[in-house]
């Protein structure tokens, strides 16, 4: 059972719910109760004390259900299990007999009794195993859920570090080359860390204001580098539309990073356009004449695309074309 049938099972499956959901408990021992007591009434022509029978069936069906199935088929100790069933069987038999609960006229009919016994047994079997079964799915999906969240903070919160550590080495180096405009990238740093540490712990965050802070992030490279030039095209609409936060920093980090050409004019250019439920984002970049023989996409890119994996398994694709003059990334999410 995947994620998703596991989930509309649980929200929308109202078997599901009466049968495994706690507070259904109440409901279903009421039913049971009435379910027997209604078959019994209905056969009191054959049956010469129907309350000691009743009292039989709701003790072999609790019996069973809280005490054999958890001690032996939960531990996978199924002989003991059946032995267990058999004796309680030949003991309501012998019982029985000489108790004769059905009317002395006919006798009595131990093969149907034996039958009622069984039937009961494995009523009670089958739905608790039907309960444990849920209940071990819920606690798998859970754990599951409880993993991918750990490791989406850890993916996310590796960004922040290392686009820290860019940004702050840059302005080191500025402090000795260009005192103003050193000033000028510790400012637009600040707001850029505000977002960082306010807006990023979210889940979600408007795609407008991640498109900000790139547009922040960019101009601070400006700033840095004049030479550099990006430009970002909006199109379709962008109000309310959610997605989580940082989503496409590492791609514009990785393309700020591998285009610094001192020999001619570097360029990133960002598209953005939402659409028939979609969100297609394009990233691309100039790349140098020259390129150093030691260079790679990084950590950044593999976090990216292990994040997207997490958060949209079946509803993104990704496409990274690499050629001699530029670098583009291609990034379409169902919404």
């Amino acid at each position: 059972m995947n994620d998703s049938t596991h989930q509309q099972l649980i929200s929308e499956n109202v078997l599901f719910r009466f049968l495994v959901s706690p507070d259904r408990r109440i409901f279903r021992h009421l039913l049971l109760i009435v379910s027997i007591g209604a078959v019994l009434y209905n056969s009191r022509s054959i049956i010469a004390n129907p309350v000691a029978i009743f009292v039989y069936f709701i003790i072999l069906f609790y019996v069973n259900m809280y005490v054999l199935v958890p001690k032996f088929l939960f531990r996978n100790r199924n002989i003991e299990y059946c032995l267990s069933v058999i004796s309680i069987i030949v003991v309501v038999a012998v019982c029985g007999y000489f108790f004769n609960p059905f009317n002395k006229e006919n006798g009595l009919n131990i093969p149907l009794f034996s039958f009622l016994t069984v039937l009961l047994l494995a009523a009670s079997s089958s739905i608790k195993l039907f309960q444990k079964g849920m209940m071990d799915k819920q606690l798998i999906y859970e754990l599951k859920q409880s993993k991918t969240y750990a490791e989406l903070e850890q993916l996310k919160n590796q960004i922040n570090p290392h686009f820290l550590f860019n940004m702050l080495n840059n302005a080191n180096v500025l402090t000795k080359k260009d005192p103003d405009k050193a000033s000028q990238v510790l400012m637009k740093l600040s707001d850029l860390l505000r977002y960082q540490l306010y807006d990023s712990a979210r889940d979600k965050v408007l795609l407008t204001s991640d498109i900000h802070f790139l547009e922040d992030l960019l101009n601070l490279e400006k700033v840095r580098r004049d030479s550099f030039d990006f430009l970002i095209s909006k199109e379709g609409n962008l109000s309310g539309v959610q997605i989580p936060p940082l989503l496409f920093i590492s791609f514009v980090e990785n393309a700020v990073k591998h285009n610094n050409d001192a020999t001619k004019p570097s360029y990133v250019n960002l598209y953005f356009d939402v659409r028939d439920g979609e969100l297609f984002f394009k990233c691309i970049n100039s790349k140098p004449m020259l390129r150093s023989v030691n260079e790679t996409g990084g950590l950044g890119l593999i976090n990216v695309k292990r994040r997207l994996e997490l958060l949209f398994p079946a509803t993104h694709r990704l496409n990274i074309e690499d050629d001699s003059e530029r670098y583009c990334v291609t990034l379409t999410i169902k919404l």
